[in-house]
């Protein structure tokens, strides 16, 4: 079957807005580089892109290339969608989120090539106490893995937000816990807490595509008795008062949902958040240290923060 490639160039901070849009307009593929990845590809011969320009390595790091894959029969009228909600999307930001040129190319591709690409893209990640692992690979390890369905949306472990994110909630969570994960997407976050013990799971988000592909994911882990996915405005409608939240989204965002995230946590819980580039950190701590959080940890990754913080109440 033949499908129709459209690439993306936007930046680290829009690619998963991007990678979304894509998402609500097909069900064939979406796949997410950064400028980095283009090049470690490329010179470690782990061919992913048919060609790359010499001069990219002169190129700004913060770019990212979203690619989506369509139908041919439907193509040109669902990309004109893309650009449209692409529009919309750069317009509600009202200019605080740099979502670069936007520049659309597209071609046609065979669909069995794509996928073998797409999955060569993928490997196992480690961490101390899970191991993330695509589905179509064996993992030999003996941690508890979380498999991650080809229909993941965003976050398999890879990028620097989720790793890291992984690494905060192997610090924190413990037997029996509570957790949300606001803006759960590919629900990696969510299922990994249940791997590690956690009691209950509300993973939330409002786009119905991320809803549908953390509730495969949890059905291919096995632990739908202890994780809930919810398509939800990120935090409202819960019934629930939790011992760890987390929250890989937008500085932005997370600020616009401090009071709502904060009457959700008992005290002396623990809240992980990430999706934070590097300058908007202060603005993010500000928040929730005025609701009565104190810093735990910052650590940063690229040009991306993660920080956990605790309640006081």
């Amino acid at each position: 079957m033949k499908y129709k490639e459209f690439t993306v160039t936007t930046t680290a901070e829009a690619e998963e807005i991007v990678a979304d849009v894509f998402w609500n307009h097909t069900d064939a593929g979406v796949a997410v580089s950064s400028l980095k990845d283009v090049i470690d590809l490329t010179e470690n011969k782990r061919v992913f892109f048919d060609y790359v320009d010499e001069d990219i390595t002169k190129g700004d790091m913060n770019v990212s290339f979203v690619k989506g894959y369509f139908p041919v029969e439907t193509a040109d009228k669902d990309v004109l969608k893309v650009v449209a909600d692409l529009e919309n999307a750069k317009k509600l930001s009202c200019g605080e989120i740099d979502f670069g040129s936007l520049e659309i190319v597209g071609r046609v591709v065979d669909g069995e090539d794509w996928i073998e690409i797409w999955r060569k893209h993928f490997k196992v990640h480690e961490f101390s106490r899970v191991a993330v692992c695509p589905e179509w690979l064996k993992y030999d390890g003996k941690l508890p893995e979380v498999l991650i369905g080809s229909n993941t949306a965003f976050g398999t472990g890879e990028h620097e937000t989720t790793s890291m994110c992984i690494e905060l909630l192997e610090k924190h969570v413990k037997d029996g816990d509570i957790v949300i994960d606001v803006g759960t997407g590919s629900g990696i976050l969510g299922i990994a807490s249940a791997k590690m013990g956690a009691a209950k799971v509300y993973m939330t988000d409002i786009d119905i595509k991320a809803v549908e592909a953390a509730e495969y994911n949890v059905r291919l882990n096995k632990v739908g008795d202890k994780c809930f996915p919810l398509l939800s405005n990120l935090v409202e409608g819960l019934d629930a008062v939790c011992d760890v939240v987390v929250a890989n989204i937008t500085a932005e965002i997370l600020v616009l949902l401090a009071d709502k995230i904060s009457s959700y946590v008992k005290n002396g819980a623990v809240l992980i958040m990430s999706g934070i580039l590097n300058d908007r950190v202060d603005k993010v701590v500000n928040a929730f240290s005025a609701l009565g959080f104190n810093t735990d940890e910052i650590i940063s990754r690229g040009e991306w923060t993660a920080v956990s913080m605790r309640c006081k109440k």
